[in-house]
């Protein structure tokens, strides 16, 4: 097993099968600060993990969709993990779209306990946003390991990463 391999078994383990995850969303603000430089957005949201990438059920018309179409540059941290990434967001539409409904069915159930309650699937711009992970670290145990990992290669990096 390589150490790619490793650290994404670690990850599935940690954020997969089904599990609600609490992580941190930061994206790039609209506008700029009032001397002119970009500004980071940070919020925290309910995810669900899979296949490199954490699926969050949104609102199209929410700052942070508009800020994805802006710039899809994004970077996520698992907030009871020592997990960093950077990624790629995407709005994969309308939850209720038929290309959605394999994912939608996994969310429901990962979301369950809230899901009815925070969402109104009726309304056309509830929607899935994906987190393509691009590259990230995992950090075990307070710096023991730390996997430095390029998901887009699916290699380890030797140096890097993201702290």
């Amino acid at each position: 097993m390589t150490e790619f391999e490793e650290g994404l078994k670690l990850i599935n383990e940690i954020f997969g099968n089904g599990k609600d995850n609490v992580i941190s969303l930061a994206t790039i603000a609209r506008e700029t600060s009032a001397d002119g430089k970009v500004r980071p957005v940070v919020r925290t949201v309910d995810a669900y993990y899979e296949n490199e990438i954490f699926y969050i059920i949104t609102y199209a018309k929410s700052n942070k969709i508009l800020q994805i179409e802006q710039n899809p540059e994004v970077s996520i941290a698992g907030c009871s993990e020592m997990f960093t990434a950077n990624g790629l967001g995407e709005n994969l539409g309308w939850v209720l779209n038929p290309q959605n409904a394999e994912i939608r069915t996994k969310l429901r159930t990962a979301f369950a306990d809230w899901y009815d309650f925070a969402n109104n699937e009726q309304d056309e711009n509830c929607c899935i946003l994906a987190i393509h992970l691009t590259k990230g670290t995992l950090n075990i145990n307070h710096w023991e390991k730390l996997y430095h990992m390029d998901f887009v290669n699916k290699t380890s990096m030797e140096n890097g990463g993201i702290f």
